[in-house]
């Protein structure tokens, strides 16, 4: 591997906090994390002089700007909180757009509510005024008619044979505004029985299971396992994204995220393969997710040359070396634990793997030693 490596923002800030914060020496924290000690000194120095520099308070001339932030933010929270409640009638008549108003008007402004929603505030108070129409009025009537004759069917007839009973009895409308008021009041037509669900196939993307349980692979980088999990903090979910190597049982690329989505997994195998640099063939191994049957991921492991497999329909012990991971992580480090915030998360999972699970943790599989001091022996013995 490489010794002119790249390293990211992110595990950068970690590896300080293990020195400022958790107050692990320089020396220490470097031959764990396989990081040259000069480098890893020069980023505690940076760091350090970042915090000396950065000013602890903003200065009293730019309180007007503070106010103005604050107003900006207060005009977008509540932008962004009227659609959520206003989602269904933004594509509807603007005399729906006028009833949410009037029904909301004590919680948002409203001229906010007529900025998000599109209309002008001197048509809702005329509408205040006069809020039925002359069509609302003839609607309403119809729609007591439409009811009698649906009742009278027993509930069976659609509108288009309700259409036909208003026609006879001397109304003329169409069968167009007959579904209208129907589908508003919830009036549908009886329907036959619905036919029984069946599996029709797997997902587009899911490729057989190559790997077949043979977690024991002769050497490094041979066979990756990669699965997600998921980590409680009172901000909510944090996702985990882990590839393993299942020669050492090393965890060579993780990534954390609030949203479980294929950009989470693909960051993980990013971090893998920036980390190891491997030759082509890899067999990644993985479950039939949504995110490792993407698109994105399928482009990824084909444009670096990498071999996907993926464990059987609802067959959790065909990933079991992942599955083993988690849960020596949950019952080492997390178990009946919730973390204040993500990010709090995130910087704990660094300390598990990075300073304790790959270079320190003793492991079965790998002889009894740790992952990285296992790979070390493959290295000499293969010299």
């Amino acid at each position: 591997m490489s010794s002119n490596r790249q390293y990211t923002d992110e595990f950068k800030s970690e590896a300080v906090k293990q020195v400022i914060e958790r107050g692990f020496t320089v020396v220490d924290v470097a031959a764990r994390i396989g990081v040259p000690k000069h480098t890893l000194y020069g980023w505690v120095q940076s760091a350090r002089k970042a915090a000396r520099s950065s000013p602890a308070a903003l200065p009293a001339g730019d309180s007007a700007e503070v106010r103005r932030l604050k107003a900006e933010l207060k005009r977008v929270t509540e932008e962004r909180d009227i659609p959520k409640k206003s989602r269904r009638v933004l594509c509807q008549g603007v005399r729906a757009k006028y009833a949410f108003m009037r029904v909301h008007v004590r919680e948002f402004r409203l001229c906010a509510m007529c900025r998000v929603l599109g209309v002008h505030r001197s048509g809702y108070y005329a509408w205040l005024r006069t809020p039925s129409s002359l069509r609302a009025r003839e609607d309403q009537r119809l729609l007591g008619l439409i009811k009698h004759h649906w009742l009278a069917s027993g509930g069976v007839y659609g509108y288009r044979k309700v259409t036909l009973d208003l026609r006879e009895a001397g109304e003329t409308c169409s069968r167009h505004r007959v579904r209208r008021l129907m589908k508003a009041e919830g009036l549908r037509a009886q329907v036959g029985y619905g036919s029984k669900p069946r599996y029709r196939g797997g997902p587009v993307g899911v490729v057989g299971n190559v790997l077949n349980r043979a977690f024991a692979p002769q050497a490094p980088n041979a066979v990756w396992a990669t699965d997600i999990t998921y980590i409680r903090t009172y901000e909510g979910w944090l996702f985990l994204s882990a590839v393993m190597d299942l020669y050492s049982r090393q965890i060579v690329g993780w990534a954390t995220s609030p949203t479980m989505t294929s950009d989470l997994v693909l960051q993980a195998l990013v971090a893998a393969v920036w980390r190891r640099k491997p030759r082509p063939g890899v067999l990644v191994h993985s479950d039939q997710g949504c995110q490792f049957t993407s698109s994105d991921w399928q482009s990824f492991l084909k444009a670096h040359r990498m071999q996907p497999s993926m464990s059987r329909r609802g067959n959790c012990h065909d990933n079991a070396v992942a599955e083993s991971f988690f849960s020596a992580l949950k019952k080492e480090r997390i178990k009946r634990r919730i973390y204040p915030t993500r990010a709090a998360a995130t910087s704990d999972l660094f300390d598990y793997i990075e300073m304790f699970y790959n270079p320190i943790r003793r492991h079965g599989s790998a002889g009894g030693v740790s992952p990285v001091e296992f790979e070390k022996r493959y290295a000499l013995s293969s010299n």
